[in-house]
């Protein structure tokens, strides 16, 4: 019960702390709308099974023994972050004020994704959580339901955080002022990058 108790406060401490996953989710909601900002959020859930993944199946042994395959997964993320950001910053106001940016169902999903599964700060979560609190002996199935218990709470906070920011009344002042909306998201996710590029290299 120790275990199932700090697993679970843990990991709503970590989901809830700002990072590209949160930049990535309120740039989807304000730009594209509430179902994209909900696939994105469904997006970063199915992410966080890449981390639990490897690190259950021992990939968490390597990256200790060596660091440098974590600092290839930051300079991945720092890369993405980047280039989303850059794109937001360029990207031009919709013609047809009060009208989102369209984008497919599985661009979202993808972006949520790809933002997670390359997220460092998920995978230093994960990877700690699993060899610092998770017992060796705990069974595979627990440690699944772990994994599985991760992945709902990143959808749900996100979820919500999509919600919130798809509201109509914020994306109609959000779309009036898009280009400096754009410029400040944007510059909020290159800034995530540089910061995460420069920490794999110092």
């Amino acid at each position: 019960m120790n275990e199932l108790f700090a697993v679970a406060i843990i990991t709503v401490l970590a989901v809830i702390s700002p990072g590209g996953d949160f930049a990535m989710v309120t740039r989807n909601s304000l730009m594209m709308g509430r179902r994209a900002g909900l696939l994105t959020a469904c997006g970063i859930a199915l992410g966080t099974w890449i981390h639990v993944g490897y690190t259950m199946v021992g990939v968490a042994v390597l990256a200790q023994t060596f660091p440098w395959l974590l600092d290839v997964i930051k300079i991945l993320g720092a890369g993405y972050l980047i280039y989303i950001g850059v794109q937001t910053m360029l990207s031009k106001p919709p013609s047809n004020t009060g009208v989102p940016v369209k984008i497919s169902d599985f661009q979202a999903l993808k972006t949520g994704f790809l933002t997670n599964a390359l997220n460092p700060k998920t995978t230093l979560f994960v990877v700690s959580l699993y060899s610092q609190v998770v017992g060796v002996g705990t069974p595979f199935a627990v440690q699944l339901g772990y994994g599985a218990f991760i992945s709902v709470a990143h959808g749900f906070w996100f979820a919500l955080v999509a919600w919130v920011f798809s509201n109509q009344k914020l994306v109609e002042h959000a779309l009036s002022k898009q280009v400096l909306v754009n410029r400040m998201i944007g510059a909020v996710l290159i800034g995530l990058g540089t910061t995460l590029a420069l920490s794999s290299i110092y």
